[in-house]
């Protein structure tokens, strides 16, 4: 008994020490976001913020900070509401394929197959392609009407010429999703403007979810800000030091492409549910995250209304929304964070990789994820440095395009023009033949004040695409006189 006594004892011990040193390693991780975390809003100047974290299908983090009225002094709680915007996207995505999974959706088929009176050369663009952003049609967004009229913008833009041959490159476009809500509608028998993501939110229970805008009541949700210029110019070179609120309109034909408004503990709730399969089967949810391939084999950036990126030989999938909302799921480490914000430009898509690496030490982040913390903590004057000594580490590094230049306009737009013109100079060396990446270094320099060096980049870009229109355009500004491209 004495012997059976003292073991039982061990083991107790043994399981009160192993759950003491799980409490404070989760207290750790904790805290270290939290630091993380309020030092970018610091920098960022962000009024207010929540964080949620999944690990191994469970939220194992969840935290507000700041404010989330300023005009009222309320702070942020876990139940205030945040504008998604484009998130909605990935809803839009899940509902195209949960009918797909269910046989009712072909995403392969032309959307001509599903939705009459469309103007002849639209009719051969596949859902797939619309999902993925290949489309190649004209944006409604563009429509003068586009937030007061519905009917009058959908007829303005079947007058617009497209703009490329389906699959033939990425134009992010949110026609596409207009077009998805009518195909998913007309096959589930609704109007079609009717939202789509009704049974998810009811399936993940998602209580503080739903769609709307700033024209709407909407309990607890926090208002949207901007920093700008006093003489709110759009100009890069110019600082941004007033505070604004921002208004937004998401008329009814436009919700499978912005126009959700949720928290981060619902968007976590959501993401389980995705993961532990209520939503999807497995092999539904790895269509979702496949990359969609371009007319020449080459692989984009997109699945089906999500970005899938590459983290090292792992991925990441999830979305951003409105330069103020952002998650990601890394499917390979049983992860995923969500961080949404009421700052417009916060762009907290660029805080998700550290904030996973917190909870998944193993997370092999490279290329794009591990420069940019890196640089963080370096500064960007060692962009080329940094990028080398990952490259030395790391043989198989990838330094996509779409990724790098994404992320050096996401600098532009917060008036960082110093940090961004090093991103898009590494992007131009990595990608030597890319006449967009050298389209992109010429505006960061405009932004810099070096006409010199832009009208250089911008004659490189119209070397290796005579067609760029952006750069014909902007070197046309520059220099009247003399707008053929020169090596």
């Amino acid at each position: 008994m004495r012997q059976q006594f003292w073991g039982a004892l061990v083991l107790v011990v043994i399981s009160m020490t192993a759950s003491a040193q799980t409490l404070d390693l989760a207290t750790s991780q904790a805290d270290q976001v939290d630091a993380y975390l309020r030092d970018k809003m610091t920098k960022t100047r962000i009024p207010g913020m929540q964080v949620a974290v999944v690990k191994d299908g469970h939220i194992v983090l969840s935290r507000h900070y700041g404010t989330a009225s300023i005009e009222f002094g309320v702070p942020v709680e876990d139940d205030t509401v945040f504008a998604i915007n484009s998130i909605t996207k990935a809803f839009t995505g899940v509902a195209a394929i949960r009918l797909a999974e269910e046989g009712k959706l072909d995403i392969s088929k032309p959307v001509g197959s599903y939705v009459a009176d469309l103007p002849e050369a639209w009719r051969g663009v596949t859902i797939r392609q619309l999902l993925s952003h290949m489309s190649g049609l004209p944006d409604v967004m563009g429509a003068p009407t586009v937030e007061t009229d519905a009917k009058a913008a959908w007829t303005w833009v079947q007058t617009r010429p497209v703009r490329f041959a389906p699959g033939e490159r990425f134009d992010y476009c949110q026609t596409n999703y207009t077009l998805v809500q009518q195909v998913v509608n007309l096959i589930e028998g609704r109007p079609l403007d009717a939202p789509l993501a009704a049974a998810q939110i009811k399936i993940a229970d998602m209580a503080h979810t739903a769609y709307g805008d700033t024209y709407d009541v909407i309990p607890k949700r926090a208002p949207t800000y901007r920093w700008t210029s006093s003489s709110l110019s759009n100009s890069w070179t110019e600082a941004a030091t007033l505070l604004r609120a921002t208004s937004e309109r998401f008329l009814p034909f436009r919700r499978a492409s912005s126009g959700l408004n949720s928290t981060a503990s619902d968007m976590a709730r959501w993401i389980i549910s995705l993961q532990s399969g209520e939503v999807l089967n497995k092999e539904s949810l790895a269509s979702l995250w496949t990359p969609v391939a371009f007319n020449n084999g080459e692989n984009g950036q997109w699945g089906m209304g999500w970005q899938i990126l590459d983290r090292g030989t792992h991925r990441a999938a999830g979305m951003t929304g409105g330069g103020r909302a952002a998650f990601f799921i890394y499917p390979d480490d049983d992860v995923a964070v969500v961080i949404l914000t009421n700052l417009t430009g916060s762009f907290p898509e660029d805080f998700i990789d550290k904030v996973a690496a917190i909870y998944a030490p193993d997370l092999p982040l490279s290329g794009v994820a591990a420069l940019r913390i890196a640089l963080d903590q370096r500064g960007y004057h060692q962009a080329a440095k940094v990028a080398a000594e990952l490259a030395a580490k790391d043989p198989g590094i990838k330094w996509p395009e779409l990724e790098l230049n994404d992320w050096g306009y996401r600098l532009m737009a917060t008036n960082r023009r110093i940090e961004a013109l090093a991103i898009f100079q590494l992007n131009v060396s990595k990608n030597p033949n890319s006449s967009n990446a050298e389209d992109s270094l010429a505006q960061a320099y405009l932004a810099n004040e070096d006409t010199a060096a832009a009208i250089t980049h911008y004659r490189r870009a119209l070397v290796l695409d005579p067609n760029n229109t952006s750069a014909k355009k902007n070197l046309a500004k520059l220099l009247p006189e003399a707008t053929t491209p020169h090596s």
